[in-house]
């Protein structure tokens, strides 16, 4: 007669569950850090699980819903009352456009100086 196994078996199926577990808590967080899409789909196609594994697992399940309440859709829009105003848009090209004409002109000033520094390196090495 055979040895019964089904302990070692269920051991080894819980701490294979648990691995999945933790892959997938690791690979939320990496997606969640990279700013990328949180899906059903999505997650459980960079962890390498199936999407009914998420949904059977309530603690997954949960934190996939969470970040997806944290993060708006793509097709969400800000609310009104969030957007910044057209005079807010427009001040804010105002002070773009000074700053990059100051930036250019800066530019062109350390330009020249270095055009004569380099002419008095050249004359030093000359002499």
């Amino acid at each position: 007669m055979h040895a019964d196994n089904s302990g070692h078996l269920a051991a080894a199926q819980q701490r294979r569950h648990q691995e999945l577990v933790e892959r997938t808590s690791r690979t939320l967080r990496r997606l969640d850090r990279e700013g990328a899409e949180i899906t059903f789909v999505a997650v459980a196609s960079a962890a390498g699980v199936s999407r009914a594994f998420l949904y059977k697992t309530p603690s997954l399940c949960e934190e996939i819903a969470r970040l997806r309440r944290l993060r708006p859709t793509p097709g969400q829009r800000v609310p009104a009352a969030q957007r910044r105003s057209d005079a807010s848009r427009d001040a804010a090209a105002v002070r773009l456009t000074a700053d990059n004409l100051r930036l250019r002109a800066e530019n062109r000033e350390l330009r020249a100086q270095n055009e004569a520094l380099l002419g008095r390196i050249r004359e030093v090495r000359v002499t």
